[in-house]
């Protein structure tokens, strides 16, 4: 029976790092504080040091990093947030949340990050922020973008839920707009080992405001200021993600060069493989390929014990969450074209290379 490749496998990240990671659980344990305590309070130094920005603020979830940073802005009812048609659905929904309306704006063909030479027909009056999303671990165009929302007196909302140590112009992700909301979901480059979230900014204001609104409004114990929100990175995670930071640099680099195997291994085939602007390095958060026949592709590889993802397969203007915006079918032709096509191939820092070579012999065969 042939064994299978798993799409991301999580135990190699432990296996790894075993020795460590207990160490670090059994530290928590022992140390009988378990919210917001030492362990937060030094990884928000390390993750703010490696993204070269001032304040980083353990929170919750991904999701809930950019929901408070739009609500510390105080974006809400009447106001417009411009966001990607290309991404996952968590980006709208950070706007949504907070009372106001996403609007979408099509992708860049070639990079699938928005374009930025669409944001500017869909700025009215009402828009406050642009939320740039680092999609699939390679940043969007940033200096058009910061330009345009300099002219316009709008907030640059990094989502950078894929990009860890993602580079533009030798600038780390989360160091390129005014804010940044970042993800620890298992899977991400830099994964906790359950969920968990942090907003980056070197707005010292806008810190201090969503550290009190992450704990109930409170900046001191029982003394709330504001109305807020529970939504704490845990104690233990962060211990967790202490250990693995060290070693992101390493495994986005590994990353890299499966990715660059994969560029070599499939070049010849029908595939439209990623494509890298000059100014990016990206971090390969995934590894995705379009094509006309994907549907028939991922059936075949799994037939083959490969487990492959489509990242995504419903557009967000087409979800029923968003129905009623009215956005139909061809409201967004690019971004439903390519959410019809791509495909993501495993890609993950623990991949060995005996699998990687199976896995491009068979999308060989399968395509010839």
């Amino acid at each position: 029976m042939t064994e299978e490749i798993p799409f991301l496998g999580l135990k190699g990240t432990y296996q790894e790092l075993q020795d460590e990671l207990d160490a670090a659980y059994k530290r928590v344990m022992l140390s009988g504080w378990y919210i917001l305590g030492s362990e937060v309070e030094a990884f928000e130094k390390e993750f703010a040091a490696y993204c070269g920005v001032n304040h980083c603020i353990g929170v919750g979830n991904g999701l809930e990093a950019l929901s408070l940073i739009l609500h510390a802005y105080g974006i809400g009812k009447d106001d417009e947030v411009i966001v990607p048609a290309n991404t996952y659905i968590a980006s709208w929904l950070a706007v949504s949340h907070n009372g106001a309306t996403p609007v979408p704006v099509e992708p860049d063909e070639y990079t699938y990050n928005i374009n930025p030479s669409l944001l500017e027909r869909a700025i009215t009056p009402k828009t406050k922020a642009i939320m740039a999303v680092h999609l699939y671990g390679q940043t969007a165009d940033m200096d058009p973008i910061n330009a345009l929302a300099a002219k316009y007196h709008l907030k640059v909302i990094e989502d950078a839920a894929q990009a860890h140590g993602a580079l533009y112009k030798g600038r780390k992700a989360g160091s390129l707009g005014h804010a940044a909301g970042f993800s620890f979901y298992p899977g991400k480059n830099l994964g906790a080992f359950g969920d968990g979230g942090a907003v980056l900014t070197n707005d010292t204001h806008l810190a201090e405001l969503v550290r009190k609104l992450r704990n109930y409004g409170s900046g001191t114990k029982y003394y709330n200021d504001i109305i807020g929100f529970n939504s704490r990175l845990d104690e233990l995670q962060a211990a967790f993600l202490r250990v693995k930071l060290p070693r992101l640099d390493g495994w986005n680099e590994r990353r890299r060069k499966i990715a660059a195997l994969y560029q070599e291994g499939l070049r010849q085939t029908s595939l439209i493989q990623p494509i890298i602007p000059e100014w990016a390095v990206p971090v390969w958060h995934l590894y995705v390929v379009r094509s006309e026949n994907r549907d028939l592709l991922q059936h075949r590889l799994y037939e083959a014990g490969i487990h492959t993802m489509i990242h995504y397969p419903i557009p967000s203007h087409l979800q029923k969450a968003y129905s009623p915006m009215q956005l139909t079918q061809g409201a967004f032709p690019l971004t439903e074209t390519i959410q019809s096509e791509v495909l993501s191939l495993p890609i993950g820092p623990h991949l060995s290379p005996a699998d990687h070579a199976r896995i491009v012999k068979t999308v060989c065969e399968i395509l010839t």
